[in-house]
């Protein structure tokens, strides 16, 4: 397979939109992953985002605002043979859809869920949005908003979530890697998608939306390794009480031995949440790649288990046997 085998289509977004960058690592992704296109649903809300369906020559389904995980949980449970992906915006996803979100998560529903973060409703002209930051001046909040926003991760935990995966739109390598791992990782997968909005929230993440900006700002983590980061690697993550710090390698008494190796499949949330929540203006840099990936029984399985139980108990195992273990009459 190639990138070419899943493209359909025209993008209709706007030049620059992190959609666009996306799009095209997805594409490269479901290459290197290689379930053919007739083998994979893509399933998305509203939003500018939810066109993406459009674009893949693969089952998919354009649903209605907020609803993708339902129908995608549906679709998955009906035909566990599919690949659901499934793909929403921070609007779409976890506002009116938030509920579908939380409960996708906590049943553990094999699905490959996308959340495209532009902290802005897009197609619907500037609204502030669930992920949108407090005094954020949008179309809604011409003051400055006065929430504060939801940190998709800490949803997700919250949820009992079993597998979250951060990556910058622009950066390509860093995408198709968390998208491979979510496809690899049996139960609901979230992938957060740090994008721009050229149109209403541009540069909301210009700290990292360069491979520069990412080598000052960011850390990429990985299962096993060190936490370190810098354009040298010469900063790293040590526990300071019950929360982190950074420290500058080689000094003040600090040695690799003293540096946090991330640990993706401790089941405890604890310090994968707080790798989670870094990077907001607190001094450390946003981390990205897989944050946490514990495996759990799926809901989908336990759901077709349940069924070949209950059918091994029965006398019963398909219509015409029912209709035959209640007495027969035979009409002349």
């Amino acid at each position: 397979m190639n990138a070419q085998d899943y493209k359909k289509g025209q993008p209709r977004w706007c030049p620059g939109c992190g959609d666009h960058f996306f799009l095209a690592s997805l594409h490269k992704a479901m290459a290197e992953i290689g379930v053919a296109p007739h083998d994979i649903a893509v399933i998305s809300g509203i939003g500018c985002s939810s066109r993406l369906p459009h674009y893949m020559a693969t089952y998919g389904m354009n649903t209605i605002h907020g609803r993708s995980a339902a129908i995608a949980t549906g679709v998955k449970v009906a035909n566990p043979n599919l690949t659901v992906w499934q793909v929403s915006g921070d609007g779409d996803g976890l506002a009116i859809g938030g509920n579908h979100f939380i409960h996708a998560n906590r049943r553990n529903i094999n699905l490959n869920m996308i959340l495209l973060n532009n902290r802005i409703y897009g197609l619907t002209k500037g609204q502030y949005s669930p992920t949108s930051e407090r005094g954020f001046v949008s179309k809604s909040s011409p003051y400055g908003t006065v929430e504060d926003p939801f940190c998709p991760a800490e949803l997700c935990f919250g949820a009992r979530g079993h597998f979250f995966a951060r990556a910058v739109a622009t950066d390509a390598p860093g995408t198709i890697d968390i998208l491979k791992a979510a496809y690899n990782h049996k139960g609901a997968a979230v992938c957060e998608i740090l994008q721009n909005c050229v149109i209403f929230n541009n540069g909301t993440h210009d700290n990292v939306y360069s491979a520069a900006g990412r080598k000052k700002n960011a850390i990429y983590v990985k299962h096993g390794l060190p936490l370190v980061f810098g354009e040298n690697d010469e900063f790293g993550l040590v526990r300071e009480g019950f929360g982190l710090k950074v420290v500058e390698i080689g000094k003040d008494g600090y040695t690799m031995d003293d540096i946090l190796v991330h640990d993706a499949h401790c089941e405890d949330n604890t310090l994968q949440t707080k790798l989670a929540l870094m990077g907001n203006g607190d001094g450390f840099p946003v981390a990205l790649g897989v944050i946490r990936d514990v495996e759990a029984p799926t809901y989908d399985d336990a759901v077709y288990e349940q069924i070949e139980a209950v059918k091994a108990q029965k006398k019963y195992h398909n219509f015409a046997e029912l209709l035959e273990t209640n007495d027969i009459w035979e009409v002349k």
